[in-house]
C-alpha cells in the first residue's frame, strides 16, 4: 500500500501503536513459551498465563469497534490458536509425530476460521490475505520451535526477525481495516 503523504490523527497513531504492540506481544510471548518449554524453565506457567492474556487484550481493541459478541468470538479463536500452538510445541518436544500432525491440522483449520471471521466482520479485510498471513505465521512459528528444540539458536534468532516483520505487517493490515471501515479519527 502506498501511504505517502498521509497524515494520521493522534487517535489513529495510538490505535496503530496499540495493534503493533499487541502483535509484538503475541509473537514475543509465543517465543518465550517455546524457549521455556524447550529448556524446561521454571517460568513456564507465568509465561503461559501472560501469553494467554493476549487474546483478551486484542478483545479490548475490538470492543472499540464491535459489540461484545464479535470481540469475544475473536478472543476465543485467538485463544484456540495459542492453545493449539502449545500442543504442537509439546508434541514436537516429545517427538510425537502423530500428535504434532493432529495439532498442525487443527492449527491450520483455526487459521482458516480466524481469516473467515475477520473477513466477515470487516469489508476491508480480505479472507485470502488474512489466510496467507496466518499460514506464513504458522509455518515460521513451527520452524522457530523446531530450530529451538534442535538447539539451532542462530537460525532460530534469525527467523524471529522475519516473524517480527510479519507480525508488524499483520498489525498494519488490521489497522488499515479498522481505519477504512470505521473512518476512525
Amino acid at each position: 500500500m502506498n501511504q505517502d503523504n498521509i497524515c494520521y490523527t493522534q487517535y489513529q497513531v495510538e490505535l496503530l501503536n496499540e495493534l503493533r504492540m499487541l502483535w509484538e506481544q503475541h509473537i514475543h510471548w509465543t517465543r518465550s513459551f517455546i524457549i521455556s518449554t524447550a529448556a524446561n524453565l521454571g517460568d513456564l506457567e507465568p509465561v503461559t498465563n501472560r501469553l494467554l492474556q493476549n487474546p483478551g487484550d486484542f478483545g479490548k481493541v475490538f470492543r472499540m469497534f464491535y459489540d461484545n459478541q464479535i470481540a469475544s468470538n475473536f478472543e476465543n479463536l485467538l485463544t484456540q490458536h495459542l492453545l493449539i500452538a502449545a500442543d504442537l510445541v509439546n508434541a514436537a518436544k516429545n517427538n510425537d509425530s502423530t500428535a504434532a500432525a493432529e495439532a498442525r491440522t487443527k492449527w491450520y483449520k483455526n487459521a482458516d476460521e480466524i481469516s473467515a471471521f475477520l473477513a466477515s466482520i470487516n469489508p476491508y479485510w480480505n479472507e485470502q490475505i488474512w489466510r496467507n498471513l496466518f499460514y506464513s505465521h504458522l509455518q515460521m512459528t513451527e520452524k522457530e520451535a523446531t530450530l529451538r528444540l534442535a538447539g539451532q539458536y542462530a537460525e532460530d534468532v534469525k527467523l524471529y526477525d522475519m516473524i517480527e516483520q510479519e507480525a508488524l505487517m499483520m498489525a498494519d493490515y488490521m489497522f488499515y481495516g479498522f481505519l477504512k471501515n470505521f473512518n476512525y479519527r
